[in-house]
């Protein structure tokens, strides 16, 4: 079984062409890369490209081999669906729906969802129930696209966990719905069992998240970003190992955010040298299908 490895966009240098990404990550051994459209006013104008725009963006996977098969679509975190202010939710439907017609048109087949019912207003019962109202109707959307979306396990207490989801999943009963944790996430809630958590969730897994992060405590509220890998709370071994034993043969995405840095290449070998031991010990043979092949071949 080989898992497909894949990066996030945010760790290649911000400047590049779609083309000139997509090789370097080819260049650096992936086999896919993961898009972002965030809150900001320029990731958000993704979602109204062109038709020749969208079309260079096939052309570019299709000349590299390095596919672009989910989106990480942050921008809900300024445009959410359970917010108070239903200008700011219909803001968030148009971009639900506009996402989901960018990822049929350029072959993604995830969008990874934000799981926030709403992240700078005050948090309710009724932004929970607005949130579930309106992610009905986003599986709707994308059941009609054939496009899944997964709820990413989140920084945030609305949805820090599998179980969490769960509780959504019985609500939003659509099978264009999954979860995509991220094992960093998972981790820094001192709540969860983190093993517990992903074979809970096995089933509803459509790809996970890999980075390390600092544990939520009394006196601390963690970090969730920026945090070196094996400098964090997240047992690597013990997380792979679980998925290994459920028989999980889905992609695994290294989530780093050094597209500003002096030399993004090396920090991304060094995170991959690094998970590739961890990955060893678990129990893996090979993870991604490209130059890395086996871990023998990476000097491993």
């Amino acid at each position: 079984m080989v898992n497909p490895l894949g990066i996030y966009e945010k760790a290649l240098p911000a400047d590049l062409t779609w083309l000139a990404r997509l090789e370097m990550a080819r260049e650096l051994g992936f086999d896919f890369v993961e898009m972002s459209i965030d809150e900001t006013d320029a990731r958000l104008a993704r979602l109204d490209w062109s038709h020749e725009e969208r079309l260079a963006i096939v052309d570019a996977v299709f000349a590299t081999g390095v596919r672009i098969p989910t989106i990480c679509l942050s921008g809900h975190r300024r445009f959410p669906l359970g917010s108070h202010d239903a200008a700011v939710r219909d803001a968030g439907l148009v971009l639900m729906k506009k996402a989901i017609d960018l990822a049929s048109d350029i072959g993604v087949r995830v969008i990874q969802l934000a799981g926030y019912d709403v992240y700078y207003e005050t948090k309710s019962v009724a932004t929970r129930a607005l949130f579930i109202e309106n992610l009905r109707k986003a599986c709707d959307w994308a059941s009609a696209k054939q496009v899944t979306l997964a709820i990413e396990i989140m920084d945030d207490p609305f949805m820090s966990s599998i179980s969490k989801y769960m509780e959504i999943k019985t609500q939003v009963d659509s099978p264009w719905l999954l979860v995509y944790p991220d094992i960093g996430n998972l981790s820094a809630w001192p709540e969860n069992d983190a093993g517990q958590e992903l074979a809970l969730g096995m089933t509803q897994i459509a790809a996970v998240h890999v980075k390390d992060t600092l544990a939520v405590t009394a006196d601390s509220p963690g970090k969730f970003k920026n945090v070196p890998f094996g400098t964090g709370c997240v047992d690597f071994v013990g997380c792979f190992r679980t998925l290994k034993n459920q028989n999980y043969a889905g992609a695994f995405l290294i989530e780093m955010w050094s597209e500003t840095s002096e030399n993004p290449r090396e920090e991304i070998k060094d995170a991959v040298a690094f998970l590739t031991a961890k990955w060893k010990e678990a129990g893996y043979d090979y993870i991604g299908q490209q130059a890395f092949g086996s871990f023998e071949a990476r000097g491993v």
